[in-house]
């Protein structure tokens, strides 16, 4: 099965053109993971089955509407914010790291992509300022240094949608109000059983 054939089988309301989109997605992030370590090197080859699909799968259990704006931060190689911002493009997406070399392949990234919803920018979470509907991340550092100064970032009842690994029992621990979604049940995709969405409200 082609990559675009498993995004499809997976995500069936996606447009050809999103597809086609998505397909250049891993093609750059390939490219540029070559000069810069965007992600690890030895999951170059299921970069749709692993990052991009686990990104895209936030959208099932997030509702991104237009006019609404996202913060994804520590986007590394501009996961899970470009996956989603290829798919709601009337949503506004602010892309944020703070190691600038990998700001500037993102926004390389975005421009040859033609996003027209997505911003870039170089900074550190904790001396970033606005106010944001949803925060998009993946698993960044620890997730009580994650929800300090990620709530900060958050409008009143906005949510944060967090992909992680591993075991989740300490962090549930941690929250009064979540929701687990396993993502291996959201995609059909038996090797992602220990990835789950944590959305924090």
């Amino acid at each position: 099965m082609s990559d675009e054939s498993l995004i499809a089988k997976i995500f069936p309301r996606l447009e050809e053109s999103q597809l086609n989109q998505l397909a250049r997605y891993a093609e750059l992030l390939g490219e540029w993971n070559e000069k810069i370590n965007l992600i690890s090197r030895k999951d170059i080859q299921n970069v749709i089955s692993r990052h991009i699909v686990p990104s895209l799968a936030i959208s099932t259990v997030g509702n991104f509407t237009k006019g609404e704006s996202v913060l994804d931060i520590g986007t590394g190689g501009g996961l899970p914010g470009i996956p989603l911002a290829i798919v709601h493009g009337e949503t506004n997406f602010t892309l944020m790291d703070s190691i600038g070399k990998k700001i500037m392949a993102v926004s390389a990234i975005v421009k040859d992509l033609k996003l027209q919803n997505v911003k870039t920018v170089n900074v550190r979470a904790e001396n970033f300022s606005g106010k944001f509907d949803k925060i998009v991340a993946r698993a960044v550092t620890n997730l009580v240094d994650f929800l300090k100064y990620a709530k900060k970032l958050l409008k009143p009842k906005g949510k944060i949608f967090y992909l992680k690994g591993g075991d989740n029992a300490d962090d549930l621990g941690l929250l009064k109000r979540c929701k687990l979604y396993n993502m291996s049940a959201i995609t059909g995709i038996h090797e992602l059983e220990d990835k789950v969405i944590l959305e924090i409200f």
